[in-house]
């Protein structure tokens, strides 16, 4: 991979960065964007707002196929997540429309766009999970996150990530994202690194997975009553086959989910069968460590698998600040050292 020098940004599940009220975070993400010397491209599509891009996903899925296809285009970067990416699926495999678009591109989301990831890992293409435009490089701060900005800066420089580290501190959410918060912190707390809940502190495979949330509306249609027909029509969830040997990435939204519903949606995931194939498991931060141990407990109890390790307290994910973790390139866990380190060879 090489430097990044054109990003292509693309409103795959919620348009709101098209919306007035958002204006003042666009044009400080912009302007950053700029001053690292970037070509900052909207697809068409991108700013209509979140009626429009609610009401046409077939644009949506356009604007993705026209920003791989697009030579000049180095990195394709989501706006933010959402919740209903499921419905570019038709727009996408019908006819083979994504297999036939991908190239070797930068790919980088998080939350909703979990289901993104899961469509390119089925044709084949890597992508990067952790970071958003509206979410980190439009952060209201006086600049970005430090933790946030460092792994940002390192793909757009090398087109990759070498290695992970925890952070130092992690930040409470916004709970106010007017004008009138612009230069303004959030309060900050001490972060106690990656913690090995159970099994070995090395292990390795491919990282995959996401938002647990959206993983649990593959198979739980509560929120859109056919977004599990649509992910079984299409094969989103990777077969056994597929996850054998990989990293089961696991993070948790804004909606902060009770720990009635999160054991529901582990008790899913590993009636699949997945928790038998995989070598490890990756558990982001929740934000404002909102249930943080109700999860580590179920975690273990609802997976009972002793052997299978459990590393906790990724900064990846809802909570900030966040790292960005390569999907598709080996992954090395070690605990003891606190480190992830990615085979870019």
């Amino acid at each position: 991979m090489q430097k990044i020098k054109t990003v292509a940004i693309v409103s795959l599940s919620s348009g709101i960065i098209g919306e007035p009220f958002v204006k003042h975070e666009l044009d400080i993400g912009i302007k950053r964007l700029e001053a690292y010397g970037l070509s900052v491209r909207f697809m068409p599509h991108a700013l209509k707002g979140i009626d429009y891009v609610k009401e046409h996903p077939e644009k949506r899925a356009e604007d993705l196929l026209a920003a791989y296809q697009d030579p000049e285009v180095d990195m394709i970067l989501c706006a933010n997540g959402g919740d209903d990416t499921y419905r570019l699926l038709p727009y996408l495999f019908d006819h083979d429309e994504l297999k036939k678009a991908v190239t070797d591109k930068v790919f980088l989301g998080f939350s909703d766009t979990t289901i993104n990831h899961l469509m390119l890992h089925k044709v084949g293409a890597r992508s990067f999970y952790g970071q958003s435009f509206l979410a980190d490089v439009c952060e209201m701060d006086k600049e970005m996150l430090p933790y946030t900005r460092k792994y940002f800066e390192e793909l757009i420089e090398t087109g990759t990530i070498r290695q992970v580290t925890p952070s130092d501190i992690w930040y409470e959410e916004r709970t106010n994202f007017g004008p009138d918060q612009v230069g303004k912190p959030t309060p900050d707390h001490p972060n106690q690194g990656f913690e090995l809940l159970q099994g070995p502190e090395r292990f390795s495979g491919k990282i995959l997975g996401g938002c647990i949330d959206s993983l649990y509306d593959f198979f739980d249609g509560e929120r859109y009553g056919d977004m599990p027909v649509l992910c079984k029509k299409y094969g989103l969830f990777p077969s056994l086959e597929d996850w054998r040997g990989r990293i089961l990435l696991l993070e948790s939204c804004e909606e902060k989910m009770p720990p009635e519903k999160y054991e529901q949606a582990l008790l899913k995931l590993k009636s699949t069968g997945v928790f038998d194939a995989i070598s490890g498991v990756l558990a982001g931060k929740p934000m404002d460590e909102t249930y943080h141990t109700e999860y580590k407990k179920l975690l273990t109890e609802v997976i009972g698998k002793p052997d299978l390790p459990i590393l906790c307290n990724l900064n990846i994910g809802h909570a900030r600040p966040r790292c960005i973790l390569p999907f598709g390139v080996q992954a090395a866990v070690d605990a003891g050292r606190q480190t992830i380190t990615f085979d870019n060879a």
